[in-house]
């Protein structure tokens, strides 16, 4: 592995140690590139980057570099859907079809907008095999939801909806707004709050793009995962793989992936705006003068709606509504309120509403784990939380 010297950035004197675990993370894992921001008391109180933002190591990673963060742009996304429900637009109890009318279909005339948001749907995977290049198409892939049949009863069950869950969060947003979801991040969150944060990458921020890169060690054969994957019939085959291009190594990085709009895995976006969205969340929905939503909606968002064994992921998981919560499979912190969502590879946003930490990391060098978290976090997270005290 290849120490990184060039780490940089600025770190108040009383959170080194977190730049030192940050740094020792080039030592101790296959790092490439990576950048962690710390949010404490709405200040930002470590902001860091380091290593290279491509393969070859000819870019190193500067301050406005944008990396794909993938899940964790539900995050984002989640947090649209409290702010419409916060102003009276969107009510999470009403059914889905009394705004997308169409999604009536197949029993789900009553399927509320709370199981969208809590993967209790049902709705993880399209059974029928979508074509090659239907996941760059909106009205494909929400025709295709509407008409599709949940895989279990609305509510008993909840299961990750890895791709899904962007479409249909992102339609009702839509059909409530009158903005797509692009547009509405911009518009609605991402101006007023300072925030760069793209889903859907605009041309002319492609050279500041860095390139995600797939964990370099030999496959484990105990992986979790990849034994989920094993049956092409499975649920869990068929939510990450269908449609069959959803998952092709280095279509993360082509155009046509980063331009699309595919709001549960392709936000763009730097570590400082995760922590600062997160800083305002871990404050009751406010920061600098900007209200997101109200501090009920906050407490609402961050609200367990169910814990268990999921149904795709075979692990347990622990479903606020849009945000998870620390469970047995991933640790985000010693304080139970804690909330935020991780994405494939390793990138984390959180916010603490006890210490009042917003937290944000991202990376490109993705790596595959036997748990739901990343060995990377845990250094960051402990010397975060020993300087907090």
């Amino acid at each position: 592995m290849t120490t990184a010297t060039n780490i940089t950035g600025t770190t108040d004197p009383r959170f080194r140690a977190v730049e030192d675990a940050f740094r020792e993370n080039f030592n101790r894992f296959p790092e490439l590139g990576s950048a962690l921001c710390v949010y404490v008391d709405g200040k930002p109180v470590v902001d860091i980057w380091g290593g290279f933002a491509d393969a070859a190591r000819t870019r190193p990673w500067e301050r406005d570099t944008v990396v794909n963060v993938w899940s964790t742009t539900k995050g984002i996304v989640a947090a649209c859907a409290h702010r419409l429900a916060d102003q009276g637009k969107l009510d999470l109890d009403a059914p889905v079809a009394k705004y997308w009318p169409e999604f009536a279909q197949a029993g789900k005339e009553k399927l509320p907008v709370r199981y969208l948001l809590s993967h209790q749907a049902g709705l993880s995977a399209l059974i029928d095999p979508m074509p090659i290049g239907s996941m760059f198409s909106w009205q494909a892939m929400t025709d295709a939801l509407a008409k599709q049949e949940p895989w279990w009863e609305p509510g008993t069950k909840h299961g990750y909806h890895a791709f899904t869950y962007g479409w249909l969060v992102g339609e009702v947003i839509r059909r409530v707004s009158g903005k797509s979801v692009r547009d509405y991040v911009r518009d609605e969150l991402a101006v007023p709050l300072g925030l760069d944060f793209q889903i859907g990458l605009a041309e002319s921020d492609y050279a500041r793009a860095a390139d995600c890169l797939t964990d370099p060690s030999p496959p484990d054969p105990d992986n979790f995962l990849l034994a989920s994957l094993s049956d092409p019939t499975s649920i869990t085959f068929k939510a990450i793989m269908n449609p069959p291009d959803a998952m092709l190594p280095g279509n993360v990085n082509s155009r046509e992936w980063r331009t699309a709009e595919i709001p549960a895995a392709n936000g763009h976006t730097t570590a400082r705006s995760v922590a600062r969205l997160y800083a305002a969340l871990s404050l009751g929905g406010e920061l600098d003068g900007v209200r997101l939503m109200s501090r009920e909606s906050v407490a609402r968002a961050a609200t367990e709606q169910c814990y268990g064994p999921d149904e795709v992921i075979k692990l347990p998981m622990r479903w606020a509504l849009g945000f998870g919560l620390s469970s047995e499979g991933v640790d985000i912190g010693p304080n139970p309120h804690a909330f935020g969502h991780s994405g494939f590879g390793g990138s984390l946003g959180l916010a603490d509403p006890d210490a009042r930490i917003g937290f944000g990391y991202v990376m490109n060098q993705m790596l595959n784990t036997n748990t739901l978290g990343d060995d990377r976090w845990a250094p960051l997270l402990e010397a975060v939380y020993a300087a907090v005290g």
